[in-house]
């Protein structure tokens, strides 16, 4: 029998769900939000570890390469739901998911899977991955063989790598550039990661790809700016940014998004520049950056209002 020492985190009994079946609804429901809320404050003590990771996948994004998430299991499905959000909400197909058996293991278990390191080769073969990718390998228990052949692949191809895990000092430490070990504690359930510890994963990965977008310009102030508009629902959101971002009235918001072929950064730079759909796109193509190219034109907007001529006051002769 492992000793509490060698054993995994994420395979530990959890003292607080003993007699976990002898308990009523509420105090099941109790227990397990209970033990969720730690797993904010777990995720708040590796900030510096997903730092780092961001950065990486910054810089790889900007010399042309991708973030890359690999797992098995609950893990890989994390990675393939965060990848796939991607495009939609920032207009890129840099974030790539790969998930241990393919497209079925997303809706049928298929456990297996995680064992075939071969698997793991050729799945990021198939996708060319070299030295300009950033690897994200998903595993909570930290040794899943699917993900850590993965990450030995990328390491030898060049590539920069990450691990993302729920077990401090797992094999990945080994191998990665960058370890983020979310210590989550003893699931309720033992060994059913898909709880604490897949929530964990889900707001590591949330923070990782948004923070990257952010650092790339394809975020403005909060807004969405190349968020994919090929809905009502995505087009009324389109029209309320530009808004409230320019202060311009919803009719005048509603003409400019449909000008501009529904391209929202494009419909702010014609609001605030006062020029063509045609120019402002040329604009955007030539700064990488869409936030600095709409941070520079808004502070030209306001610098050029507030210098409006103001009406001088008269004064009464003493």
């Amino acid at each position: 029998m492992k000793s509490p020492s060698t054993e995994r985190i994420t395979e530990r009994k959890n003292a607080a769900s003993d007699s976990l079946d002898t308990k009523n609804t509420r105090e099941i429901l109790i227990l397990m939000n209970r033990e969720d809320q730690k797993v904010a404050v777990a995720v708040r003590k590796v900030i510096p570890q997903i730092t780092r990771a961001v950065d990486l996948a910054a810089a790889a994004i900007t010399k042309g390469g991708r973030l890359i998430y690999l797992g098995a299991g609950t893990s890989g499905r994390l990675g393939v739901l965060d990848a796939s959000e991607c495009r939609p909400t920032f207009s890129t197909d840099r974030v790539v998911g790969i998930l241990a058996g393919g497209p079925r293991a997303m809706f049928k278990a298929g456990e297996g899977v995680e064992d075939d390191r071969a698997a793991a080769r050729r799945d990021l073969e198939r996708i060319g991955l070299d030295q300009k990718d950033v690897l994200v390998g998903i595993a909570a228990s930290g040794r899943t063989p699917y993900t850590i052949e993965g990450l030995q692949y990328a390491k030898g191809k060049g590539a920069a790598t990450v691990g993302l895990t729920a077990n401090p000092s797992s094999p990945m430490r080994g191998i990665v550039d960058v370890e983020i070990a979310v210590n989550v504690g003893p699931e309720i359930l033992a060994g059913s990661t898909r709880l604490k510890a897949g929530t964990a994963q889900k707001l590591v990965l949330n923070m990782l790809s948004t923070a990257t977008m952010v650092k790339l310009g394809r975020v403005f102030s909060g807004f969405m700016v190349h968020v994919e508009m090929k809905n009502e629902k995505l087009r009324e959101r389109g029209r309320s940014m530009v808004a409230k971002a320019t202060g311009v009235d919803p009719a005048t918001a509603a003409r400019t998004m449909e000008a501009s072929g529904s391209n929202l950064p494009a419909a702010l730079l014609m609001i605030w520049k006062g020029i063509s759909k045609k120019e402002a796109v040329r604009i955007l193509r030539q700064q990488p950056n869409t936030a600095l190219a709409l941070r520079r034109a808004r502070a030209e907007y306001l610098k050029r209002h507030s210098g409006a001529v103001r009406r001088p006051t008269s004064r009464g002769k003493s």
